[in-house]
């Protein structure tokens, strides 16, 4: 099948499909984000403002619709998105580097973990190249050697690794509540960005986008069932402090953390930074591993 002519069919599919707001097809209105096309399934990302969530919940469906009446097209996945706008920008000031109160860490009351999980312990290094992926992977497996039921989430969107070190490919299938089905290796769930999009396509997503879609993947993936909850989820979480990091820890209850560094003193120092994190948000360290 020609990409060209099936991507042109797409779009003109979606154009179908009005803009509540600007009456245009959703295509023409720059609506349509992240467009993937990839055998027999198609997908993108409907940013919208917050308030517009349920302006917009339908014209998620009808979009959904219009993919799945084209031909060749199996699967279609429309994942609605919400973006604040950003605040005013202050006004200039002497150069300093002082904590806003309003931004302040501290634990959040309403977070929980996903559906049918029992357990979530994160893997995390504020530095990358440590071989935080390594020890994740890993660990789920030898967690489901131990006899539990253990998956694994693959929470860097712009690097995702989890899928070829499990050795696992191909574009996971939906429940009929669509919920995405997990991939399986070495008795361990796994579920990553890796699975959903191009190998070889860069993931040019804005902060709250990106961690918008690592909450959904958390949140939209059928790990167990009432009469068979997951054990434990490892979440490998991405270097850095940024929005990805500070939205898993703030929205998903983490039972404990697995801090991983390398013995250098530039790692160490990053790594500080990060344990420093997770005891404002009261995450508790279950250890740390000097690795490499």
């Amino acid at each position: 099948m020609n990409l060209t002519l099936s991507r042109t069919a797409i779009l003109q599919a979606l154009d179908a499909v009005k803009d509540p707001k600007s009456g245009q097809g959703l295509s023409l209105a720059g609506l349509v984000r992240g467009l993937t096309i990839r055998e027999g399934r198609v997908g993108f990302v409907l940013e919208i403002k917050p308030e517009d969530a349920a302006l917009y919940a339908p014209v998620r469906d009808a979009a959904e619709a219009a993919l799945r009446g084209l031909p060749g097209v199996e699967q279609a996945q429309v994942v609605l998105t919400a973006e604040a706008d950003a605040p005013p920008a202050p006004p200039p000031r002497r150069a300093a580097v002082a904590e806003d109160p309003r931004a302040a860490l501290r634990p959040a009351p309403t977070a929980t973990r996903p559906d049918h999980v029992t357990r979530v312990i994160a893997v995390a290094s504020a530095k990358g190249g440590v071989g935080k992926s390594t020890v994740a992977v890993n660990l789920a497996c030898a967690l489901a050697k131990l006899g539990l039921r253990a998956g694994i989430a693959d929470m860097d969107i712009y690097g995702p690794s989890v899928p070829h070190m499990m050795g696992v490919s191909g574009q996971p299938l939906l429940t009929p509540e669509k919920q995405m089905i997990p991939a399986e290796a070495h008795g361990v769930k796994v579920a990553s960005i890796g699975l959903i999009v191009d190998e070889a396509a860069a993931m040019i997503w804005r902060g709250p986008m990106a961690s918008s879609a690592v909450t959904q993947l958390l949140n939209q993936t059928a790990w167990g069932t009432a009469d068979s909850p997951l054990d434990v989820l490892v979440l490998d979480l991405p270097p850095g402090t940024g929005d990805i990091m500070l939205t898993l820890a703030q929205k998903v209850k983490l039972d404990g953390v697995v801090i991983v560094s390398t013995p250098q003193a530039v790692a160490l120092a990053d790594v500080r930074r990060g344990a420093a994190m997770f005891k404002k948000l009261e995450v508790p360290v279950l250890g740390v591993v000097e690795n490499m």
